[in-house]
Formats: structure tokens, C-alpha cells, sequence
């Protein structure tokens, strides 16, 4: 069975940020094919990817976070659990779940940055939505060739 629904979980921490990466995803996958979750950081959403990939229904789970340094904990710690996390979900479930989470070591609250930082998440929804839409072109084209 091919899937045509894609799964998008977002981080609530800097949303006026991570948001703009559903944008770019969007650019590509039309939004009636796209559900769409919110959770609180970046630390919830391999559990969350796993779920989803659990259920059957997408071909892809995109993941999209921004893991600054706050100067209370070691964000790259959280960042390379993230990842880690986000990985284990695909491999554990058969199902692609992809990573749109930044980590940036030099990321300053200002106007600069975060105008920088918004765009560059559009670009890495998109980038995000072509590897969904290449890896299930793949994966159907393997099916169909068993």
C-alpha cells in the first residue's frame, strides 16, 4: 500500500522559527496530505515520531526543532539525543522520520538572527519534503519491483 499522508511534528521553543519549516514542507506537499503536531520542545518529539510511524499511516514523519544554547544545560547533549532519538523511531518502525532540527552554536536572540534563522528553516522544510517525497518515490518503487 502506498501512503500519501505525511506526518509533521513540531517544537513549541522559538515557533515563530520552527514554524517557518512547515512552511517550506508545504511548498511541496500539499497541506491536505500533511497532519500536523505540536510538542512542547525538541526532547519530546522521537517519542511522538515513533507513535506516529507506529500507526501505519504515513509514509514519512518529519521533525522540526531549534535546540539553542540557553546557558542552563548542554544543548548539544539535547540535540544529539534528539537526533539519536528521531533516527532509532525510523528504524524501529520501518518508517522514514526526518530531522529538521538545528542546533546553532552562535544563535543570538536579535532581529539579525532570527530573520536569518526563519529562512533557513523554510529551506530545510523543503529540503525535508523533497527527501520524503524521494524516499517513498524509493521505497514503492522497491515494493513494486519484489
Amino acid at each position: 500500500m502506498t501512503h500519501t499522508r505525511y506526518a509533521f511534528v513540531k517544537a513549541n521553543w522559538h515557533s515563530d522559527i520552527v514554524d517557518r519549516a512547515l512552511d517550506g514542507f508545504l511548498e511541496l506537499i500539499p497541506a491536505d496530505q500533511v497532519d500536523v503536531f505540536d510538542v512542547p520542545g525538541a526532547f519530546e518529539m522521537p517519542l511522538l515520531a515513533r507513535d506516529l510511524a507506529q500507526t501505519g499511516r504515513y509514509a514519512a514523519v518529519a521533525c522540526a526543532a531549534f535546540v539553542v544554547d540557553g546557558g542552563i544545560y548542554r544543548h548539544d547533549f539535547v540535540a544529539q539525543a534528539v537526533v539519536d532519538g528521531l533516527m532509532r523511531a525510523g528504524m524501529d518502525t520501518g518508517v522514514p522520520v526526518l530531522s529538521v532540527s538545528l542546533t546553532p552554536h552562535q544563535y543570538q536572540e536579535t532581529d539579525h538572527h532570527n530573520a536569518i534563522y526563519r529562512a533557513h528553516f523554510v529551506e530545510k522544510g523543503r529540503e525535508a519534503a523533497q527527501a520524503a517525497l524521494k524516499i517513498t518515490a524509493t521505497r514503492t518503487a522497491l515494493t513494486q519491483a519484489a
